[in-house]
């Protein structure tokens, strides 16, 4: 197959990118940086730095890092244990994991929505035991577990492809020379999947940073995330050139992930699924 050929099977690709993430992005820029007048402004920008919007991009760091901590602390041990039990990447198990992700994202966050709510199935099964219900629905902690529950998988499936990887022979060899099981977890194992742990890291912090459809349905309106604000600049006060502004700012945080997985998985290994 000569190299012209190949250029005309990269066609389709190359338009694909062009009209739905170069063109896009180009409108962005374009309405960050320009008022409604089409003079060049940073005003859009520097709006990120009023006390609504910097309140609401704090809240989101925090509950980001916060869901990405605990999705990493879950899913590590459950990946080491689907390695140990030498669970292959066709195995029905990690096909469960999968499962949900066929499902539409939406539909899963209003599933929670009836769990968590007031009168909800949680509270209606700890009523029924004589129990004190939870008061846990549109608060940050409802959030936070919206976005485990959605991005989980996306912290599990690159840590498992990286550590079913890792050859046994290389921890028999470690447990030979006296290394106990914590040293063979910190000392090779933690080491040899750092590229899946950022892979999921990134996974994970990205969407939950820029979500607003998870704290509009298990946060309400007493909770706004900076995902919140865009949105409804976008649809509701039709000012897109604030939202391109406030979109630019997390772009910076999605531009940090992206150098960081760049490092640390230059092969992609914790990608590859």
């Amino acid at each position: 197959m000569n190299s012209s050929y190949k250029k005309y099977l990269a066609s389709p690709y190359i338009v694909w990118m062009i009209g739905f993430t170069i063109i896009p992005l180009m409108m962005i820029f374009f309405y960050g940086f320009t008022d409604r007048k089409g003079h060049f402004t940073m005003d859009n920008v520097a709006a990120i730095a009023t006390p609504e919007h910097a309140k609401a991009l704090i809240l989101s760091l925090v509950l980001s890092v916060i869901s990405t901590m605990i999705c990493l602390l879950l899913a590590y041990p459950l990946a080491l244990i689907l390695r140990e039990r030498g669970v292959g990447k066709g195995s029905f198990i990690v096909f469960i994991f999968i499962l949900p992700m066929w499902m539409n994202f939406l539909l899963r966050t209003m599933a929670w929505q009836t769990l968590l709510e007031k009168n909800g199935v949680i509270n209606g099964i700890l009523s029924f035991l004589h129990l004190p219900k939870l008061a846990i629905i549109n608060t940050p902690a409802a959030i936070i577990l919206g976005m485990v529950y959605n991005f989980l998988p996306f912290m599990v499936l690159p840590i498992y492809n990286v550590l079913v990887k890792i050859d046994d022979s290389v921890i028999n060899a470690a447990k030979d020379l006296g290394a106990s099981n914590f040293q063979v977890i910190t000392r090779i194992l933690l080491p040899l999947s750092l590229p899946g742990i950022i892979s999921g890291i990134n996974m994970v912090f990205v969407p939950a940073l820029t979500t607003f459809v998870i704290s509009t349905l298990l946060g309400g309106s007493k909770i706004l995330l900076i995902g919140n604000i865009i949105e409804q600049e976008f649809t509701k006060g039709s000012n897109w050139h604030l939202g391109s502004g406030l979109s630019l700012i997390l772009m910076v945080f999605i531009l940090i992930n992206m150098a960081l997985t760049a490092k640390y998985d230059k092969e992609g290994e914790g990608t590859a699924f």
